[in-house]
Protein backbone atom coordinates (compact mmCIF):
# COMPACT_ATOMS: atom_id res chain seq x y z
CA UNK A 1 0.00 0.00 0.00
CA UNK A 2 2.71 2.52 0.76
CA UNK A 3 4.33 1.95 -2.52
CA UNK A 4 0.75 2.18 -4.50
CA UNK A 5 -0.06 5.70 -2.15
CA UNK A 6 3.72 7.21 -3.22
CA UNK A 7 3.27 6.71 -6.70
CA UNK A 8 0.25 8.54 -7.17
CA UNK A 9 1.61 11.21 -4.72
CA UNK A 10 4.45 11.31 -7.38
CA UNK A 11 1.76 11.09 -10.11
CA UNK A 12 -0.43 13.80 -8.49
CA UNK A 13 2.99 15.94 -8.39
CA UNK A 14 3.92 15.32 -11.52
CA UNK A 15 0.47 16.49 -13.40
CA UNK A 16 0.54 19.82 -10.96
CA UNK A 17 4.60 20.73 -11.59
CA UNK A 18 5.12 24.36 -11.70
CA UNK A 19 8.25 25.82 -13.03
CA UNK A 20 10.38 29.04 -11.25
CA UNK A 21 8.71 31.68 -14.02
CA UNK A 22 6.11 29.13 -15.91
CA UNK A 23 3.11 26.90 -15.26
CA UNK A 24 3.43 23.15 -16.43
CA UNK A 25 0.25 22.23 -14.83
CA UNK A 26 -1.37 21.28 -18.67
CA UNK A 27 2.27 20.18 -20.11
CA UNK A 28 2.13 16.47 -20.72
CA UNK A 29 5.04 14.64 -19.90
CA UNK A 30 6.45 11.38 -21.48
CA UNK A 31 8.12 8.28 -19.48
CA UNK A 32 6.80 8.81 -15.95
CA UNK A 33 7.94 6.00 -14.86
CA UNK A 34 11.70 7.18 -16.02
CA UNK A 35 11.19 10.40 -14.35
CA UNK A 36 9.99 8.92 -11.13
CA UNK A 37 13.32 7.99 -10.75
CA UNK A 38 14.83 11.25 -10.34
CA UNK A 39 13.66 13.96 -8.10
CA UNK A 40 12.07 16.45 -9.57
CA UNK A 41 12.86 19.65 -8.02
CA UNK A 42 13.53 23.07 -9.64
CA UNK A 43 14.93 25.65 -7.53
CA UNK A 44 16.38 23.72 -5.02
CA UNK A 45 17.55 23.82 -1.32
CA UNK A 46 18.88 21.52 0.77
CA UNK A 47 19.14 21.81 4.26
CA UNK A 48 21.08 19.27 6.98
CA UNK A 49 19.25 18.98 10.66
CA UNK A 50 20.01 16.48 13.45
CA UNK A 51 21.51 13.58 10.71
CA UNK A 52 19.11 14.66 8.00
CA UNK A 53 19.04 16.01 4.77
CA UNK A 54 15.61 18.32 3.81
CA UNK A 55 15.59 19.20 0.24
CA UNK A 56 12.70 22.00 -0.89
CA UNK A 57 11.94 23.08 -4.27
CA UNK A 58 9.51 24.26 -6.68
CA UNK A 59 6.83 21.63 -7.77
CA UNK A 60 3.04 21.80 -6.64
CA UNK A 61 0.48 24.42 -7.42
CA UNK A 62 -0.84 24.14 -4.32
CA UNK A 63 2.77 25.22 -2.26
CA UNK A 64 6.40 23.90 -1.07
CA UNK A 65 7.58 20.34 -1.21
CA UNK A 66 9.91 18.49 0.86
CA UNK A 67 11.90 15.33 0.87
CA UNK A 68 14.03 13.79 2.84
CA UNK A 69 17.20 11.56 2.50
CA UNK A 70 19.98 10.20 5.09
CA UNK A 71 22.65 9.95 2.40
CA UNK A 72 21.89 12.55 -0.50
CA UNK A 73 21.65 9.73 -2.77
CA UNK A 74 17.85 8.23 -1.81
CA UNK A 75 15.13 10.73 -0.89
CA UNK A 76 11.54 10.08 0.04
CA UNK A 77 7.93 11.59 1.05
CA UNK A 78 8.63 12.23 4.68
CA UNK A 79 6.23 9.77 6.47
CA UNK A 80 5.33 12.51 8.88
CA UNK A 81 4.19 14.63 5.82
CA UNK A 82 1.74 12.35 3.50
CA UNK A 83 1.07 15.23 1.49
CA UNK A 84 4.53 16.32 0.67
CA UNK A 85 4.08 19.69 0.90
CA UNK A 86 5.91 21.59 3.76
CA UNK A 87 4.15 24.65 2.91
CA UNK A 88 0.51 25.15 1.97
CA UNK A 89 -1.24 27.78 0.17
CA UNK A 90 -4.02 27.54 2.80
CA UNK A 91 -1.67 29.20 5.24
CA UNK A 92 -0.17 32.01 3.70
CA UNK A 93 -0.43 35.09 1.47
CA UNK A 94 -1.04 34.39 -2.43
CA UNK A 95 -2.77 31.06 -4.04
CA UNK A 96 -0.14 30.70 -7.36
CA UNK A 97 3.25 30.51 -8.23
CA UNK A 98 5.37 29.16 -5.41
CA UNK A 99 9.02 28.81 -6.25
CA UNK A 100 12.71 29.18 -5.16
CA UNK A 101 12.69 28.19 -1.27
CA UNK A 102 15.30 28.21 0.93
CA UNK A 103 14.64 27.02 4.97
CA UNK A 104 16.71 27.70 7.92
CA UNK A 105 16.68 27.22 11.40
CA UNK A 106 17.55 30.01 13.85
CA UNK A 107 17.06 30.56 17.46
CA UNK A 108 14.91 27.13 17.80
CA UNK A 109 12.65 28.31 14.99
CA UNK A 110 12.50 27.35 11.37
CA UNK A 111 12.32 30.12 8.07
CA UNK A 112 11.06 29.64 4.83
CA UNK A 113 12.08 32.12 2.24
CA UNK A 114 10.31 31.52 -1.08
CA UNK A 115 8.49 33.32 -4.13
CA UNK A 116 4.94 33.55 -4.34
CA UNK A 117 2.74 35.38 -7.13
CA UNK A 118 5.89 36.74 -8.16
CA UNK A 119 6.58 38.31 -4.75
CA UNK A 120 8.93 37.57 -2.11
CA UNK A 121 7.67 35.84 1.25
CA UNK A 122 8.54 34.27 4.60
CA UNK A 123 6.79 31.63 6.51
CA UNK A 124 7.48 30.51 9.58
CA UNK A 125 7.38 26.68 11.42
CA UNK A 126 8.57 24.55 14.65
CA UNK A 127 9.70 21.84 12.24
CA UNK A 128 11.83 21.46 8.67
CA UNK A 129 8.44 19.69 7.62
CA UNK A 130 6.43 22.52 8.21
CA UNK A 131 3.31 23.56 7.83
CA UNK A 132 5.19 26.67 7.52
CA UNK A 133 2.74 29.76 8.30
CA UNK A 134 2.44 33.27 8.10
CA UNK A 135 1.18 35.23 11.16
CA UNK A 136 0.28 37.99 8.99
CA UNK A 137 -0.31 37.46 5.35
CA UNK A 138 1.55 39.77 3.13
CA UNK A 139 4.80 39.87 1.05
CA UNK A 140 7.88 41.06 2.25
CA UNK A 141 7.69 44.05 0.09
CA UNK A 142 3.89 44.48 -1.14
CA UNK A 143 4.19 47.02 -3.52
CA UNK A 144 7.29 45.46 -5.81
CA UNK A 145 7.07 42.32 -7.42
CA UNK A 146 10.84 40.38 -6.47
CA UNK A 147 11.64 36.63 -6.24
CA UNK A 148 14.46 34.40 -5.19
CA UNK A 149 14.83 35.41 -1.79
CA UNK A 150 18.07 34.38 0.34
CA UNK A 151 19.13 34.73 3.72
CA UNK A 152 22.52 35.48 5.11
CA UNK A 153 23.51 36.13 8.42
CA UNK A 154 26.82 37.94 8.86
CA UNK A 155 30.04 37.01 11.29
CA UNK A 156 28.56 39.71 13.53
CA UNK A 157 24.84 38.14 13.68
CA UNK A 158 23.39 41.25 11.13
CA UNK A 159 20.51 39.49 8.84
CA UNK A 160 20.75 40.13 5.37
CA UNK A 161 17.75 39.59 2.79
CA UNK A 162 19.47 38.66 -1.27
CA UNK A 163 16.67 38.85 -3.63
CA UNK A 164 15.72 39.70 -7.58
CA UNK A 165 14.06 43.22 -8.76
CA UNK A 166 12.76 43.46 -12.19
CA UNK A 167 14.26 46.79 -12.53
CA UNK A 168 16.79 46.71 -15.95
CA UNK A 169 15.71 42.60 -16.59
CA UNK A 170 16.58 40.67 -13.22
CA UNK A 171 18.87 42.02 -10.90
CA UNK A 172 20.20 40.91 -7.20
CA UNK A 173 20.10 43.13 -4.50
CA UNK A 174 20.66 43.00 -0.76
CA UNK A 175 18.93 44.55 2.57
CA UNK A 176 19.44 44.20 6.45
CA UNK A 177 16.68 42.39 7.82
CA UNK A 178 14.98 43.49 11.42
CA UNK A 179 15.67 41.31 14.37
CA UNK A 180 12.63 38.76 13.34
CA UNK A 181 14.55 37.85 9.58
CA UNK A 182 11.03 38.52 9.12
CA UNK A 183 10.81 42.40 8.15
CA UNK A 184 13.24 44.38 5.24
CA UNK A 185 14.95 47.57 5.94
CA UNK A 186 13.88 49.34 3.24
CA UNK A 187 16.43 52.10 3.30
CA UNK A 188 19.37 49.45 3.32
CA UNK A 189 18.56 48.34 -0.54
CA UNK A 190 21.83 47.97 -2.31
CA UNK A 191 22.20 46.69 -5.88
CA UNK A 192 24.88 44.22 -5.64
CA UNK A 193 25.25 42.44 -9.69
CA UNK A 194 23.67 42.84 -12.70
CA UNK A 195 23.62 41.31 -16.23
CA UNK A 196 27.01 42.37 -17.25
CA UNK A 197 29.22 39.52 -19.16
CA UNK A 198 29.14 38.07 -22.52
CA UNK A 199 27.67 35.05 -21.22
CA UNK A 200 25.10 36.46 -19.26
CA UNK A 201 23.21 37.85 -22.58
CA UNK A 202 22.09 34.85 -24.36
CA UNK A 203 18.77 35.49 -23.43
CA UNK A 204 16.98 37.26 -21.67
CA UNK A 205 18.98 39.89 -18.89
CA UNK A 206 18.97 37.76 -16.18
CA UNK A 207 21.04 37.81 -12.91
CA UNK A 208 18.96 35.84 -10.27
CA UNK A 209 19.01 32.96 -7.20
CA UNK A 210 21.85 34.28 -5.38
CA UNK A 211 23.64 32.62 -2.29
CA UNK A 212 26.32 34.13 -0.09
CA UNK A 213 29.34 32.54 1.88
CA UNK A 214 32.30 33.55 3.21
CA UNK A 215 35.49 31.76 2.71
CA UNK A 216 39.06 33.59 4.11
CA UNK A 217 37.14 36.52 4.78
CA UNK A 218 36.24 36.99 1.33
CA UNK A 219 32.34 37.25 0.63
CA UNK A 220 31.57 34.92 -2.17
CA UNK A 221 27.61 34.84 -4.05
CA UNK A 222 27.07 32.37 -6.80
CA UNK A 223 24.32 33.39 -8.92
CA UNK A 224 22.42 32.32 -12.31
CA UNK A 225 22.20 33.86 -15.76
CA UNK A 226 20.04 33.40 -18.51
CA UNK A 227 16.65 32.39 -18.41
CA UNK A 228 15.92 29.41 -16.54
CA UNK A 229 14.09 28.10 -19.94
CA UNK A 230 17.39 28.37 -21.92
CA UNK A 231 19.97 25.50 -22.32
CA UNK A 232 22.54 28.27 -21.73
CA UNK A 233 21.58 28.55 -18.23
CA UNK A 234 24.50 28.78 -15.90
CA UNK A 235 26.20 29.35 -12.65
CA UNK A 236 29.08 32.12 -12.08
CA UNK A 237 30.04 33.81 -9.12
CA UNK A 238 31.34 37.50 -7.86
CA UNK A 239 33.30 38.47 -4.49
CA UNK A 240 33.32 41.18 -2.58
CA UNK A 241 34.49 42.47 0.75
CA UNK A 242 31.84 42.94 2.65
CA UNK A 243 27.74 42.08 1.86
CA UNK A 244 27.12 45.29 0.43
CA UNK A 245 29.82 45.37 -2.05
CA UNK A 246 31.28 46.04 -4.31
CA UNK A 247 30.94 42.88 -6.24
CA UNK A 248 33.52 41.68 -8.72
CA UNK A 249 32.35 39.43 -11.12
CA UNK A 250 34.95 36.25 -11.86
CA UNK A 251 36.54 36.90 -15.45
CA UNK A 252 36.04 32.99 -16.27
CA UNK A 253 32.43 33.28 -15.77
CA UNK A 254 30.59 30.55 -16.08
CA UNK A 255 31.41 28.01 -13.64
CA UNK A 256 29.18 25.47 -14.52
CA UNK A 257 27.02 25.27 -17.70
CA UNK A 258 26.27 22.26 -19.41
CA UNK A 259 28.15 19.81 -17.31
CA UNK A 260 27.55 16.06 -18.97
CA UNK A 261 24.79 15.70 -20.75
CA UNK A 262 22.73 18.21 -18.39
CA UNK A 263 21.45 21.45 -19.94
CA UNK A 264 19.65 24.67 -18.45
CA UNK A 265 21.89 24.55 -15.37
CA UNK A 266 21.06 26.86 -12.46
CA UNK A 267 19.38 28.41 -9.44
CA UNK A 268 21.84 26.37 -7.12
CA UNK A 269 22.20 26.45 -2.90
CA UNK A 270 25.43 25.53 -0.98
CA UNK A 271 25.24 23.62 2.26
CA UNK A 272 27.63 21.41 3.87
CA UNK A 273 27.06 17.87 4.24
CA UNK A 274 27.52 15.56 7.21
CA UNK A 275 31.17 14.46 6.50
CA UNK A 276 31.82 18.68 6.60
CA UNK A 277 32.16 19.01 2.50
CA UNK A 278 30.83 21.66 1.04
CA UNK A 279 28.36 20.90 -1.67
CA UNK A 280 26.14 22.70 -3.94
CA UNK A 281 22.67 21.32 -5.28
CA UNK A 282 21.03 22.78 -8.39
CA UNK A 283 18.24 21.95 -11.37
CA UNK A 284 18.59 20.99 -14.94
CA UNK A 285 16.61 20.64 -17.94
CA UNK A 286 14.45 17.59 -17.57
CA UNK A 287 16.61 16.92 -21.17
CA UNK A 288 18.27 18.69 -24.36
CA UNK A 289 14.32 18.38 -25.74
CA UNK A 290 12.43 19.34 -22.44
CA UNK A 291 12.37 21.41 -19.80
CA UNK A 292 10.26 20.17 -17.14
CA UNK A 293 10.11 18.83 -14.73
CA UNK A 294 13.33 19.93 -13.94
CA UNK A 295 15.39 18.12 -11.74
CA UNK A 296 18.16 18.01 -8.92
CA UNK A 297 21.91 17.19 -9.02
CA UNK A 298 24.60 18.07 -6.42
CA UNK A 299 28.22 18.70 -6.79
CA UNK A 300 30.64 19.40 -4.66
CA UNK A 301 32.18 23.01 -4.26
CA UNK A 302 36.24 23.41 -3.73
CA UNK A 303 38.94 26.89 -4.17
CA UNK A 304 42.13 26.96 -5.73
CA UNK A 305 44.60 29.45 -6.53
CA UNK A 306 44.81 30.20 -9.94
CA UNK A 307 47.45 32.72 -11.14
CA UNK A 308 47.10 34.09 -7.62
CA UNK A 309 43.49 34.30 -7.24
CA UNK A 310 41.22 32.20 -5.24
CA UNK A 311 38.40 30.67 -7.36
CA UNK A 312 35.39 28.93 -6.67
CA UNK A 313 35.26 25.73 -8.49
CA UNK A 314 32.00 23.01 -9.32
CA UNK A 315 33.00 20.00 -9.49
CA UNK A 316 31.64 18.61 -13.04
CA UNK A 317 31.01 14.76 -11.49
CA UNK A 318 27.68 15.70 -9.97
CA UNK A 319 25.05 13.00 -8.24
CA UNK A 320 22.08 12.18 -9.77
CA UNK A 321 19.86 11.85 -7.12
CA UNK A 322 16.75 9.68 -6.77
CA UNK A 323 13.58 9.57 -5.30
CA UNK A 324 12.38 5.89 -3.78
CA UNK A 325 9.02 4.83 -5.36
Amino acid sequence: MKKIFLTYLMLSFLVQISSCKDDDSDREIDGVEDQMTKVPLGDPFIMLHEGTYYAYGTLSNDGIAVFVSDDLQTWQVPAESPAGLALHKSHVWADRWFWAPEVYHVNGKFYMYYSADEHICVATSDSPLGPFKQDVLKPMIEDEKCIDNSLFIDDDGTPYLLFDRFNDGLNIWVAELEDDLIQIKPETMTKCVNVSQAWEEVWPRVNEGAFVLIHNDTYYMTYSANSYESPFYGIGFATADNINGPWTKYEQNPILQKPGDLVGVGHSAMFTDKDGTLRIVFHAHNSKERIHPRHMYISTVSFENRDGQEVMVIDENFMTPELKK
